[in-house]
């Protein structure tokens, strides 16, 4: 297969790290500049600003929900037909599904439009709060499609083995996005619009990026003639489910804690839990960037059929997730007054909900790591159902059960304390699930 030499390479700590730096240094920079935002946006107009950020995430993690399904679920079933030397379907099939891409992000735009008002509404916020939130999201929703498209040639770039390309535009889209913060807010004094069409443009890099790329004959994936096949589609969307539950949870989960913070703490509250998203968006993100430079190799080798390959590469990548694991723990707890006061100064209430929020929350670190590797495992395996299991119940009914029963029982602390005890309760699942299909994949 041409392009193909880092798929035939041994599977050693050093091969694999050299495949899923790139990703985990875009999923970093990428979760980085989204704070910078944040940055911005509480120094620049202030906490209520801030607030309204995290209160608009429901929705457009809503958006892009499906999006991130065929992404995931579709980066899947063609990286297993490249195993299986379908080169020319997979080529097909991925044409396809980018195409089908580009009608959800004009679907989900409108939607956005029209969920928008009544959302809000319905939240009971100031109105200088509610104001921020319809202003933001109005001029985001204007990068639906690119955004969507992003989602999608991050992965597709990662299969065709340009990481490195993904991470330079993921580079480039970050500085973008944050020199335009600073024009658009400090320099133009458009608000929180300015940071809504930042953050819309930067993402548009890798876009564009990929509209170039994938067209070219020279990437072992590119464009051709689309052929509409109704079972590529199912099976991508079966594939992915689990990502776009875990999306549509999200939401959810996100909106009410919201909700209950409001009810505890009010507006003050809602910031001080955007702030301490950041820091777990942060450190997830190493999490999230090692899975998705796995993926591929994990879908080649089932395809392949190569079971000693997969089994050494889940005992490795087993191994790399718990030291980060211990070290992004580490790190957040002893770095929690420095990084809650790069967004909330020490006068401000914000702060000591944050502090004290960011410390016991930072114990979900030890478990998160591993919870996202074992869906994302199920997921380039081509089982979509067992990886929605994982990632519905760690994102929800966990999430839920936690978030309902522990601020009943010990007030805001309460709060804090739902997303380690979710965690820990999906690291018990993924590893009976581990378990349980060991033997079928050979891993």
């Amino acid at each position: 297969m041409e392009n193909s030499n880092a798929y035939k390479k041994p599977v050693t700590l050093k091969n694999i790290v050299k495949f899923a730096v790139p990703t985990i240094a875009m999923t970093v920079f990428m979760s980085f500049y989204t704070m910078v935002d944040g940055l911005f946006v509480s120094n620049l107009i202030g906490t209520d600003a801030l607030s309204a950020i995290n209160l608009t995430a429901p929705v457009i993690q809503l958006v892009t929900a499906v999006s991130t399904m065929l992404a995931t679920g579709g980066s899947a079933v063609i990286m297993k037909k490249m195993g299986e030397q379908k080169t020319e379907e997979a080529k097909e099939d991925f044409t396809f599904l980018i195409f089908v891409n580009v009608i959800v992000g004009i679907v989900m735009c409108v939607a956005g439009y029209l969920a928008m008002d009544p959302v809000f509404s319905g939240l009971g916020l100031s109105a200088d709060v509610k104001g921020y939130c319809v202003e933001y999201l109005s001029r985001y929703l204007v990068f639906t499609v690119p955004i969507l498209l992003m989602n999608n040639f991050t992965l597709y770039m990662i299969a065709s083995e340009k990481a490195a390309l993904s991470l330079i535009c993921s580079v480039t889209g970050g500085v973008l996005n944050m020199a335009l913060d600073y024009v658009f807010i400090a320099g133009f004094d458009m608000g929180i619009s300015g940071a809504a069409a930042a953050t819309g443009l930067g993402y548009s890099v890798t876009a564009v990026a990929g509209l170039f790329v994938f067209s070219r004959k020279k990437s072992l994936l590119h464009f051709k003639k689309p052929v509409f096949r109704l079972k590529v589609l199912a099976s991508a969307a079966a594939n992915g489910c689990s990502e776009m539950a875990t999306a549509l949870v999200t939401g959810i989960i996100t909106m009410m804690f919201n909700w209950t913070m409001l009810y505890y703490a009010g507006e003050d509250g809602v910031a001080a839990v955007t702030i301490i998203m950041y820091v777990l968006m942060f450190a997830s993100s190493l999490y999230t960037g090692y899975s998705y430079g796995v993926a591929p190799m994990l879908s080649f080798y089932y395809g392949e059929q190569n079971h000693e390959k997969l089994k050494k590469l889940a005992a490795l990548s087993m191994k790399v997730i718990a030291v980060l694991s211990a070290a992004t723990a580490a790190a957040s707890f002893l770095l929690t007054r420095p990084l809650v006061s790069v967004f909330a100064r020490p006068d401000n209430p914000v702060y000591d909900l944050a502090v004290t929020g960011n410390r016991i929350c930072t114990a979900a670190l030890f478990f998160i790591g591993f919870n996202i590797f074992a869906s994302g495992m199920f997921t380039a395996l081509s089982n979509g159902i067992v990886s929605a299991v994982l990632a519905f119940s760690r994102s929800f009914v966990f999430m839920l059960i936690t978030m309902i029963v522990l601020p009943l029982i010990i007030g805001v602390n309460g709060i804090w304390l739902a997303t380690p005890a979710a965690e820990l309760m999906a690291l018990v699942l993924s590893v009976f699930m581990f378990l349980k299909y060991r033997k079928r994949y050979g891993y």
